[in-house]
């Protein structure tokens, strides 16, 4: 999936039972190269998709971070890296039964068993379904929570020249009441008012709403997704490759929210405070099918190593999104101190802010090719090249009037990237690279009729850096500089604010050190530190009229800084203790840099033993200090999604 950002995907630990801390480590061009090698089927989704909901990690063996400029090969427009998900695939040879079971806070249970099988010296099968439900993952009122999956594959090698991998994976979930962060107040009505929060105007986050849900009854979010893919690898001979992937993907998802309020003051007529409430219903119908071949080459030229890859993909779309709005009167105004429940309007005649369908069929073709030369044997030299022609057919379709505006750009995005990596000694290998990408300036398939009409943005990325390790491999340490840019965003035409035009430019640049340390066989030490600088280089707002400049604002949900450790002691060979930290500065939730959200600290712990040869118990605590902080700014600014408190876990895994 590809994943276009500042710096990086920043990986939080996912609200699920199953899941503890970890980090993930640094991927140079020469590692990357082989990085989709021996994956099984890869999930190919780029700018032809929307962003995939959260699943039940049971059912994933890894998920990597491919970081730099991977989109060369995986998917335009991913300047910051790109995201594989690698499901749990069948083993040759291996009779096994994986299960885990869990209980923890706010009700919540979790479920999951996966079973591998062979059927015969070339065949085996595996299956994985998990379970989990919760009254809210989050400590919210009203928000029950449900996910589940299922995943089934077979893998079939007759040879070590030839394998073929088939899949089918299911994923559903639904969330009531959908939690939609913490709505802010001015600070003069806050029972409870905390520095979480703060704002040029006053808003602040009561901890006294900490648990509130304004959402009406029966509002939910939810999704049912089902993808089969299958995987040949063949080995042809005389360093000859081929490998296909096939993908379909569909999906159906429901939203039905109140997604944003308004805080109006008491009055004689209300003399509680209270909230307005806009209210959504939007609806995805997603198909998707994907088809992409590579064949490489390792072979010597003039006594130097060479090892290429040519590739083809073709993916199509089709995408049909009921978007309907409606104002804050249809809604009755809600206490801010004690909502009450209020039911889902009915009928359509509501809808009056908007209600639209938008149908857009999108198609995609590629052709990429990779290739890395070793000057030497410690001298590595990287190139690729990737061109997309994507042709994209939109319906913009008024449901009141029955008015249809159609629009069917074409794109044809060129990226390459180049990169060197040099082993200066055993334990010592330096890195350089740069990459060129392209990208539509917002959502392709959700793209306003005037977004879509406008040329794509284009990026660059610069960075070096370098792997070391010692003491017999016990401790390693990776590090990176960097510097991203973008150009033609959208902003405000100087001589007509009313107009949004391209022009716009934004930036990053930072470094990343990251490492790990086992002083002695029972004591795992890691840990990471990251600073980002982020800004607006050139970005104008219109703002009640007015064209007001951005340029050297910091964009949204950017910390400067990140850091996490972690530390792992093993007493006896049987009992594990871990202690993890977690930390990030403060960002802003809108463009203004006007909402401030404070920097947090997270403490986690876990304990884990054996309680038999073949069973693991462990106890988990997460927030242990109940770190009151926001993690995340969605829609609108003033909201912030608040992070789960204090928790506790406990979990059985084993292993037959």
């Amino acid at each position: 999936m590809a994943v276009a950002g500042w710096r990086r995907a920043r990986l939080y630990p996912a609200r699920h039972p199953c899941n503890s801390p970890d980090g993930s480590g640094h991927h140079s061009p020469d590692q990357r190269w082989d990085a989709d090698e021996g994956n099984g089927a890869p999930e190919i989704v780029s700018a032809s998709t929307v962003v995939q909901r959260d699943s039940n990690n049971w059912h994933y063996d890894r998920v990597e971070v491919l970081k730099g400029p991977a989109s060369v090969l995986y998917g335009e427009g991913a300047l910051a890296g790109v995201i594989n998900k690698v499901t749990r695939k069948p083993v040759l040879g291996e009779r096994h039964l994986d299960t885990l079971l869990s209980v923890g806070s706010f009700d919540t249970v979790f479920a999951a068993g996966g079973v591998n099988l062979p059927v015969s010296s070339t065949i085996a099968v595996r299956a994985d379904a998990s379970y989990q439900r919760s009254h809210s993952l989050y400590d919210v009122d009203n928000n029950d929570t449900f996910s589940a999956g299922l995943t089934a594959s077979a893998l079939w090698k007759p040879s070590d020249r030839l394998s073929l991998l088939v899949a089918v994976d299911h994923f559903e979930d639904r969330y009531d009441a959908t939690y939609q962060g913490l709505p802010l107040i001015p600070g003069e009505y806050a029972l409870r008012p905390s520095d979480a929060v703060t704002s040029a105007n006053g808003l602040v986050a009561d901890r006294a709403l900490r648990r509130r849900n304004y959402n009406p009854q029966g509002a939910y979010s939810g999704a049912d997704e089902t993808t089969v893919r299958s995987r040949l690898d063949w080995s042809i001979g005389s360093g000859w490759t081929f490998a296909l992937d096939l993908t379909g993907y569909t999906a159906k998802r429901a939203f039905l929210l109140a997604d944003s309020q308004t805080f109006v003051a008491p009055t004689a007529a209300l003399p509680n405070s209270s909230f307005r409430q806009t209210y959504q219903d939007f609806r995805h119908d997603h198909q998707f099918w994907n088809a992409r071949g590579v064949i490489g080459n390792d072979q010597s030229i003039a006594g130097l190593r060479n090892r290429f890859s040519l590739g083809v993909e073709h993916n199509d779309t089709d995408f049909v999104s009921l978007r309907q709005t409606a104002p804050t009167s249809a809604l009755p105004a809600v206490d801010v101190r004690n909502p009450a429940i209020v039911p889902l309007p009915t009928g359509t005649a509501i809808f009056t802010a908007g209600n639209v369908t938008f149908d857009s069929k999108l198609k995609q073709t590629s052709v990429f090719a990779e290739d890395a030369l070793n000057l030497t044997p410690k001298w590595l030299l990287v190139g690729g090249v990737r061109w997309d022609h994507m042709e994209l057919d939109r319906a913009t379709i008024q449901d009141v009037t029955g008015a249809v505006d159609r629009n069917s750009p074409t794109f044809d995005p060129v990226s390459w990237r180049a990169g060197t990596t040099w082993d200066v000694t055993p334990g010592l290998t330096l890195y350089a690279q740069y990459t060129t990408a392209g990208s539509t300036v917002s959502s392709i398939l959700l793209a306003s009729i005037a977004n879509s009409r406008f040329r794509l943005t284009k990026g660059r990325a610069y960075e070096a850096g370098f792997k070391a390790s010692a003491w017999g491999g016990r401790a390693s340490v990776t590090g990176a500089a960097y510097r991203i840019e973008q150009r033609d965003i959208l902003t405000r035409d100087p001589n007509n604010p009313a107009l949004a035009v391209q022009g716009g430019r934004q930036s990053s640049q930072g470094v990343e050190l990251s490492g790990v340390v086992s002083p002695v066989k029972a004591l795992r030490l890691s840990g990471g530190v990251s600073y980002t600088d982020a800004q607006y280089d050139e970005l104008s707002e219109l703002v009640a009229g007015v064209r007001i400049d951005r340029s050297g604002n910091r964009p949204i949900n950017v910390p400067s800084t990140t850091v996490n450790a972690s530390a792992l002691y093993t007493i006896a060979n049987k009992v594990t203790v871990g202690g993890f930290l977690r930390h990030a500065s403060a960002f802003y939730t809108d463009t203004a840099n006007t909402i401030r959200v404070a920097g947090h600290t997270v403490l986690d712990a876990s304990l884990s033993f054996p309680v038999a040869p073949q069973a693991t118990l462990t106890l988990r605590g997460r927030n242990l200090t109940d770190a009151f902080y926001g993690e995340y700014s969605g829609y609108p600014t003033t909201n912030v999604y608040i992070g789960a408190p204090r928790s506790f876990e406990v979990a059985l895994a084993t292993r037959f």
